[in-house]
């Protein structure tokens, strides 16, 4: 299975930007937590909020500089396995670069072609996984633990990962289903809108560069690119292994070691430098469309913030909680203008986006537009109220227990943990942090990093003779009549 342009790395399980751990001692000494692995039956918890599964995280790193981090959970016969490398679209040297090295992994290996691959997988029982991002590629493989189905699953994974061939017919039809997608960006305002936005607020910075490429660079990429891509991004001292499930220390160490030798040698790359500040203002992309989409950013911060907790929660009460958060309220419930308005910091490995985007009638675009900005001005100046940080506490402690739920969520934790050089403790850092955070230190956090002046705004739709809004009511005459546009 491949998860091209599926996943998001997710923070604690909700849809977070990104949630990252990591082993950060580089040799053998274990880093331990506690040991609680009892699973809770649901008649049995009585209303409560689930107890979260502390983890027992051992870290070290290969011969080869592998960063690794492991977790035992021997509940079911059965391990995760997921590398993350620092092979994102931000170290691509032709645009698209990146994506196609990570697209073509598992199109052919030496004696192998891409059917032969999927059914060496499916044989076992086993499935693999792989995408790549603005900061990141990777690379997982789910298989049964057993010793029988275990070797030969992660004999093929390595070499999928250390000796993909890039066949050129391959590469030829991912080119064309890349070009295809292009053309259908034509008729998504906003996917045309996400793409200006990026160009507006980074300028010359790596994230600006679309992910997927564009259809004057995915043409020229060869074969001879993207292997030197692959011995350069996907090298061992490039590599977090992250690693959960029914396997003791010895086998995972075991494990690991096959992995980190079968990847090309080589060094970390160089971490993507910070941007500078882009130049404010507005910018609209003409669409014919019944809705503008309206997308309004600025930069926000790097992973490694030490205000993170305090923005992603004063964030969840403005805008990134859904139902009941601000923006919703003020935008949709009392006027009824949009589907859906969402807020939310992307904390990367440079400073990611803090981004409000949705979609409105089009002859109401400009005061949805100056209503936004007005919500963002007050919560900036005014902060939160203590019934809504509270209530924003409660539903991050009720839902804090998904973030540990399944072998699948620990491996995603472990491996951006690692990748953003998080401490060991993250998860409960994180989580007392924000429980304890007042409405004061919420709203200074929110000041420091947000300013209402310094907006960088798209909007694509059709330019129409604007109306006024209408007032705010717990009646909306008009509400939404159905899902957005695109």
């Amino acid at each position: 299975m491949s998860e091209r342009n599926g996943m998001r790395y997710g923070l604690l399980g909700l849809a977070l930007m990104a949630l990252m751990i990591q082993g950060c001692k580089t040799s053998a000494p274990e880093t331990r937590v506690a040991d609680n692995t009892t699973l809770e039956s649901l008649a049995e918890m009585n209303d409560q909020a689930p107890s979260r599964r502390s983890l027992d995280i051992q870290t070290w790193q290969t011969a080869e500089g592998a960063k690794v981090l492991f977790v035992e959970a021997h509940e079911l016969p059965m391990f995760d396995l997921r590398l993350t490398f620092a092979a994102g679209s931000s170290h691509d040297q032709v645009p698209g670069q990146a994506m196609l090295t990570n697209a073509m992994l598992n199109e052919g290996v030496p004696g192998k072609d891409v059917g032969a691959i999927a059914a060496g997988f499916e044989s076992l029982g086993a499935d693999f996984g792989n995408g790549a991002y603005r900061d990141m590629a990777v690379a997982s493989l789910r298989s049964l633990s057993a010793k029988e189905q275990r070797d030969p699953a992660l004999k093929l994974f390595n070499e999928v990962l250390g000796q993909p061939t890039f066949p050129a017919d391959a590469l030829a039809r991912i080119k064309n289903q890349v070009l295809a997608g292009f053309e259908y960006q034509k008729q998504n305002p906003g996917k045309l809108a996400g793409l200006a936005l990026f160009e507006k607020l980074y300028g010359n910075h790596p994230y600006a560069q679309p992910s997927d490429g564009t259809p004057e660079s995915i043409p020229t990429i060869t074969r001879e690119q993207l292997k030197a891509f692959h011995a350069k991004a996907y090298a061992a001292g490039n590599a977090v292994i992250a690693l959960v499930g029914d396997l003791s220390r010895s086998e995972a160490e075991a494990l690991v070691a096959q992995v980190s030798a079968s990847l090309p040698k080589g060094p970390a790359l160089p971490k993507i430098a910070q941007p500078q500040e882009p130049k404010p203002g507005t910018t609209h992309i003409e669409f014919p469309s019944n809705q503008t989409h309206l997308m309004i950013a600025q930069l926000g911060i790097d992973r490694r913030d030490p205000d993170y907790a305090a923005l992603y929660l004063g964030n969840q009460v403005f805008g990134g909680g859904g139902f009941g958060a601000r923006l919703m309220e003020e935008v949709r419930e009392k006027r009824g203008l949009t589907y859906g308005v969402y807020s939310g910091f992307s904390a990367m490995q440079a400073r990611g986006p803090f981004m409000i985007n949705l979609q409105t009638r089009a002859d109401m675009s400009s005061g949805t537009l100056q209503l936004i900005k007005d919500l963002l001005r007050d919560f900036i100046a005014n902060g939160p109220t203590e019934e809504e940080l509270d209530k924003a506490k409660r539903e991050l402690a009720g839902s804090f227990p998904l973030s540990t739920a399944s072998n699948a969520a620990i491996v995603g934790q472990l491996g951006s943990m690692g990748f953003y050089d998080l401490p060991l403790t993250y998860l409960e850092d994180f989580m007392s942090q924000t429980q304890a955070l007042t409405v004061e230190q919420v709203k200074a956090a929110m000041a420091r990093h947000l300013d209402p002046d310094a907006l960088v705004i798209v909007t694509a739709g059709p330019t129409v003779e604007q109306k006024e809004l209408p007032p705010p009511t717990d009646k909306p005459a008009e509400l939404p009549s159905g899902v957005p546009e695109h």
